[in-house]
């Protein structure tokens, strides 16, 4: 009898000591949704529900060799990439991922955590932008991390669409463009994608939960994104996915209190009540 083999994801990100966000919730994301999951630490923080209260980064070559001895052995069927705090870690990831052209990248820009720690410092935007972005399969930027990376304001439908378009132009694949930050009673997402030389996009839409809950959503939407299309989704249905999955996350973890601040989705809902 043949062994049955996982379907693997690999997340390259920062440490949330809380376990709201980071490598915490990307492991928790590809758990509920039958994926083994491994990790390549880029950064240790001190953290809560009320923000970050220290950042150690890890030195360049020890992520590299977490990314190698991981994809080395036990390989993966896609990666998610969170904080990377500097550019010699941006660097080093792009260097360890380029012996893997194939590898389909969700690309969270992980800038700001919700307490408005810096996870990124300015001066690496550019070679996440460069280095990075071109490699990515699905871009996944909030509002202020896209407006940050295309020098621009970002703020009515059509710039939103406009924004899709040149991210695509950038040399990602796909783009999920979350609409968060926007007020209104509907959270608006916006998926675009490159197939050949036409492209296609549409809304994504759900109905706003009032709740402090929301710690670690761009983590868990980005890693559910890539658990999906390791488990053989497309990119278009690997994001309709996760959108349906982020939004049950959401209402579900809005039942619960964690901590005295923004607590975390909830990573589970469906899976255990």
């Amino acid at each position: 009898m043949s062994a049955l083999r996982y379907r693997r994801a690999l997340t390259i990100a920062g440490s949330d000591s809380g376990g709201g966000a980071g490598i915490q919730a990307d492991l928790k994301v590809f758990a509920a949704l039958g994926v083994y999951g491994a990790s390549a630490i880029t950064a240790l923080t001190a953290q809560n529900t009320l923000g970050v209260q220290s950042i150690q980064a890890l030195p360049a070559d020890f992520v590299r060799a977490q990314i190698h001895s991981v994809l080395g052995d036990i390989g993966a069927d896609a990666v998610k990439i969170g904080m990377l705090e500097r550019a010699e870690i941006i660097e080093a990831v792009a260097e360890a991922l380029a012996s893997h052209p194939g590898l389909p990248i969700v690309l969270d820009p992980v800038m700001v955590a919700k307490g408005g720690a810096f996870l990124l410092r300015p001066e690496a935007v550019e070679s996440l932008r460069r280095k990075l972005l071109p490699r990515a399969a699905v871009l996944t930027p909030n509002l202020p991390e896209a407006e940050a990376l295309l020098g621009r304001r970002i703020e009515s439908d059509a710039d939103f669409e406009d924004a899709a378009r040149d991210f695509l132009d950038l040399g990602c694949q796909a783009v999920y463009l979350k609409g968060g930050h926007r007020e209104g009673p509907v959270v608006a997402d916006y998926f675009r994608r490159r197939a050949g030389h036409d492209e296609g996009g549409f809304w994504l839409r759900s109905e706003r939960v009032e709740t402090p809950n929301v710690h670690g959503t761009g983590c868990s939407l980005a890693s559910a994104i890539a658990a999906f299309l390791a488990r053989g989704y497309d990119v278009e249905g690997a994001a309709r996915s996760a959108h349906a999955y982020l939004a049950r996350a959401v209402t579900e973890g809005a039942r619960y209190r964690l901590g005295a601040g923004h607590g975390p989705v909830h990573h589970f809902a469906g899976v255990w009540p």
